[in-house]
């Protein structure tokens, strides 16, 4: 059976997943899979279909993507979420992300590379790095693990590292920013915009 790819910006969550695919049922399509990013339907959409597809995607601040070289650009950012924001160990977080993004995306890290800079003015090392500082605001907000355990689970190689890497990104220490009463998170589709 004949399927469609449907590419979503801003989804970067499974609360973002839950919407879309309650979304999308409600519009009457057959929802086959739903990850981060993507969901497939059942059958082909005419423009008509697609046009309320993206409208109601739009109302829920999620946008349908078009653009091929935007897709892979959204495929580099969700594996990075992933990777980062949804895995349940912290091994993963030692791995080599240009091998990483190159193999699961099947293409030569450095086409990834300028592509992404040619798009979203910074660079991948900087977008991992944006996104490793926001989960690590995370953990110093749950407070359950020290900064040497939040050190090693975000794949730093000290305590040294993660503290001054988070300093010049927020501006704080850690321990700093454990004080601080309002919270300085950001949502994970905001993380990297100017």
């Amino acid at each position: 059976m004949e399927t469609t790819s449907l590419f979503i910006k801003n989804m970067v969550c499974n609360r973002c997943i839950r919407v879309v695919k309650e979304e999308l049922e409600k519009n009457r399509l057959d929802v086959r899979s739903i990850t981060l990013g993507e969901a497939v339907v059942t059958g082909h959409l005419p423009a008509e279909k697609l046009q309320e597809v993206r409208e109601i995607l739009a109302d829920n601040g999620f946008e349908l993507i078009d653009d091929k070289k935007v897709k892979i650009i959204e495929k580099i950012k969700t594996l990075i979420v992933e990777l980062i924001h949804h895995k349940n160990t912290g091994q993963h977080l030692h791995t080599n992300y240009s091998d990483y993004l190159a193999e699961a995306l099947h293409m030569d890290y450095h086409y990834l590379s300028t592509l992404f800079s040619s798009v979203e003015n910074t660079t991948i090392e900087k977008y991992i790095i944006l996104q490793k500082i926001e989960r690590v605001k995370e953990l110093l907000v749950y407070n359950e693990l020290t900064l040497s355990e939040v050190a090693y689970q975000m794949g730093y190689s000290s305590v040294q590292h993660l503290s001054n890497q988070f300093k010049k990104v927020t501006g704080y220490t850690p321990s700093h920013f454990k004080q601080i009463k309002e919270n300085k998170r950001k949502p994970l589709d905001e993380v990297g915009l100017n």
